[in-house]
Formats: C-alpha cells, sequence, structure tokens
C-alpha cells in the first residue's frame, strides 16, 4: 500500500541492467496511434518458471531495506531477478534523475536476458520520463511491464505508443498476498480465459446495470488527469474505463472526474470500474457529499455499465489488469472478463 503521492509512496527494489541513454523519442503523432488502434493489441511473451525479471524505479526513491522480502516472493514463483542499474538512486524525493530512470525503462525492454520488467515503487516521476522513453524499441521487443499507482503513466504511455498490453498490478513494495499472487499466476503465466470476481468480503456497488464490451484502460485517477492533453494518451472510444485512487479527499475525486467530462472523455467510454478510494475520507463529512452521491452525479447519466468497489488500488488483494485488452464487463455481478489472452 502507499502513502500519499504528495508525501511519496515509500517502496523497493534488482543486478545491474548496464545501458545507455537512447536518443530522445518523439511521442508518436496522432495519426500513427490511430493505426495502431485499429490492430489487434500485441499481447507479450507470458512468464514461465525460470525466466529473469528485471526490477526498476522508474518513479519515486525506495528503501533498500525493503526490497528483500519481494526477492522472495519471486523466488517462490520461480523467477529471477535482474536490477535496474539506477534502481537504488536518490535524486531528492526522486530515484535517480530522470535521464537514468529511462535509461532502465529502456535497458529492461532491450535486454534479451529478460522476460518482464517489474516496478519497485510508485510516488511519483513517470510522467516526467516520457518524452525519454525508446519507444521504438519498446516496439520491437514487447514485455511484461507491471505497477499501479504512479506506474500507470508508464503502462498508458507504453500502450498508446506501442499498442503493448501493459499491466496494471502489484508493485514490488505490495503486500503480495495469496489472493493478488493468484491473479498475477492468471493473467501473467496462464494466460487464459480470467474473469476477475472480487472476494466475498468486498462487495461491489452497482451504479447501473448491464454488460458492455471494450478496450481496458486506465489506472489511478489523478494520474490520468495530469496526463489530459499530452500524446500519452490512449484513443478512448469505446473503452472500458478503471480508476483507483489513494489519500484523496471525496471533492477531488470530483474534481478530476469533472476534469474527464470536460475533456469529453466520459461521453467516449462503454463501460466505467470505480476501484477502491483508499483514506478518502472527507475531512469534514457533514459538509460534504459522499463518495457514493460523486459517482452517481458524473457517471449514472452516461447510460453505461457501471460499479465501483473493485478489487483495484492501494489495498491488500487487488487484480493484475491488463491495459489495452478487450474485455467484458458485468455491471451486475461487478466482474471483468478478459476476451483474449493477455500474453501469447
Amino acid at each position: 500500500m502507499s502513502l500519499p503521492r504528495r508525501y511519496l509512496l515509500r517502496t523497493f527494489g534488482l543486478t545491474a541492467i548496464g545501458t545507455q541513454l537512447l536518443p530522445l523519442a518523439k511521442p508518436l503523432k496522432r495519426i500513427a496511434q490511430n493505426n495502431l488502434f485499429s490492430k489487434s493489441a500485441i499481447a507479450p511473451p507470458r512468464l514461465k518458471v525460470g525466466d529473469t525479471v528485471a526490477l526498476i524505479n522508474p518513479a519515486a526513491f525506495n528503501y533498500a531495506k525493503e526490497v528483500q522480502q519481494f526477492f522472495k516472493v519471486l523466488d517462490n514463483l520461480g523467477l529471477k531477478v535482474k536490477i535496474g542499474e539506477h534502481f537504488y538512486d536518490r535524486y531528492g524525493y526522486l530515484a535517480g534523475k530522470d535521464a537514468d530512470r529511462a535509461a532502465d525503462v529502456n535497458a529492461a525492454f532491450a535486454d534479451d536476458s529478460v522476460q518482464a520488467i517489474f516496478t519497485g515503487m510508485g510516488g511519483w516521476g513517470c510522467a516526467r520520463i516520457l518524452p525519454l522513453l525508446d519507444y521504438n524499441t519498446i516496439r520491437n521487443n514487447p514485455k511484461i511491464i507491471m505497477g499501479f499507482s504512479d506506474i500507470t503513466a508508464l503502462l498508458l504511455a507504453i500502450n498508446s505508443q506501442t499498442n503493448i498490453v501493459t499491466f496494471h498490478g502489484p508493485l514490488g513494495v505490495s503486500s503480495w498476498s495469496p489472493f493478488t499472487i493468484d491473479y498475477v499466476k492468471k493473467v501473467l503465466f496462464e494466460g487464459g480465459s480470467v474473469t476477475l470476481q472480487n472476494s466475498k468480503t468486498m462487495p461491489v456497488e452497482t451504479i447501473r446495470r448491464g454488460t458492455a464490451r471494450g478496450k481496458l484502460i486506465g489506472g489511478n485517477l489523478s494520474v490520468i488527469s495530469t496526463m489530459l492533453g499530452s500524446a500519452y494518451l490512449p484513443e478512448w472510444e469505446n473503452s472500458i474505463l478503471f480508476v483507483e485512487e489513494v489519500s484523496e479527499e471525496v471533492y477531488r475525486i470530483d474534481r478530476m472526474l469533472t476534469q474527464l467530462k470536460l475533456a469529453g472523455i466520459l461521453d467516449k467510454i462503454s463501460g466505467f470500474v470505480f476501484g477502491q478510494c483508499t483514506k478518502c475520507e472527507a475531512e469534514k463529512p457533514q459538509e460534504s457529499l459522499t463518495l457514493a452521491q460523486v459517482l452517481t452525479d458524473h457517471i449514472r447519466p452516461l447510460n453505461i455499465p457501471a460499479w465501483y468497489g473493485s478489487m483495484v488500488g492501494h489495498i491488500r488483494d487487488k487484480f493484475t489488469l491488463p491495459i489495452g485488452l478487450k474485455v467484458e464487463i458485468d455491471a451486475n455481478s461487478g466482474t471483468i472478463k478478459l476476451l483474449e489472452p493477455a500474453v501469447k
């Protein structure tokens, strides 16, 4: 679980990935992105026992002591680890300079010995490195890349620029509970037909009943709202939008959803899923709308299937969601069904 971004999240992290910073990579023009979306999403190769994963820190710095528990998780999954060259760097609240953090991302995709890329920490910083990524190399070397919170910016940018499926799932500093690990295995290792459904202890609340199909897009709400107007967001038409938040009062959720509405995004989506809003209680509840009221105000008028309470976000037990993949949601039962394999 992460602390509020404005106080930074604490996190951790894997033998050096030697690299040389590649030239500044410009984002694809919008017309090129439109051509990408006319094609099927690119599913990266699945994980197998014995594979090597790179562990990088593209956002906030981590504490070295926290990495040890994650090494045990990876070992139990039968995975080897390769630590990014700048994983332990620190530059203020960031895990090193922008160029160095970007270099670790580029190096991990270019390294033939690496089969997947995990991220140690969220916090803040991914948006700063988006113009420094080598999207041509990334496109030519499809790999699993996973994380959440601030990593949302990296996941959405890579998907928008390359059409590669990226994965909204646990960070290195996450709890990696049995529930979380089970969905990591189902989605990243097995790659079959998966239906994501809350545990019995986590009920969902339907905003508007029904089912819908579309390309799954989403992540941290505040990160998405700060990316509006950039070239690093996927197309929204007929998509399923999922969002989550942490340590944001209800009025801020209202403000960010209003921003998505004014940008025309909410009018384009075919379905909506709100995950968990952790530590989002109003400072003065008697003077605040509830989260349910805000979601009802913004989402119900869209007349699309929608619910909130999905196991997505800064919580112990979480799903692994493939960004850019075709899915079907059922707002009656609160399920997300993958309509194609997320990995090949």
